[in-house]
C-alpha cells in the first residue's frame, strides 16, 4: 500500500507519565484501521517522557475519518490528560525502511 499522508509527532508527557503514553500508543485503534500503513513509537533515548509518533496514511481523507472517529476522540482525550502541553507536528510522508521488533 501507498502512503500519500503522514506525520511525525513529538509529545513530551508529564513527568514520570511515559510509559502510560507509550502504552496508549501501542494499544491505538489506528493500529487496526486499513488506512493506517506506519504507526510508529519511538521514545528519546535521554528523556523517556518524550515520545514519537511516525504515522503513514493512504490518504489524507482516511486520517479525517480516522480521526473522526468516536474510538480515536477517546484516545486523543486519554492522551492529552498525560501530556505536558501540545505535541508538536512535522509533516512527513514515510516512503520506506525496515521495522523489526
Amino acid at each position: 500500500m501507498k502512503v500519500a499522508h503522514g506525520f511525525h509527532a513529538t509529545m513530551t508527557a508529564r513527568p514520570g507519565k511515559g510509559d502510560e503514553v507509550v502504552e496508549l500508543l501501542l494499544d491505538a485503534p489506528s493500529l487496526t484501521d486499513d488506512g493506517c500503513v506506519v504507526f510508529l513509537v519511538g521514545r528519546s533515548a535521554t528523556n523517556p517522557d518524550v515520545v514519537h509518533v511516525t504515522e503513514g496514511w493512504t490518504t489524507a481523507e482516511a486520517h479525517g475519518t480516522f480521526f473522526a472517529s468516536e474510538e480515536a476522540q477517546a484516545l486523543v482525550a486519554k492522551l492529552r490528560a498525560l501530556l505536558d502541553g501540545e505535541p508538536a507536528h512535522l509533516d512527513a510522508v514515510p516512503v520506506g525502511g525496515k521495522a523489526a521488533f
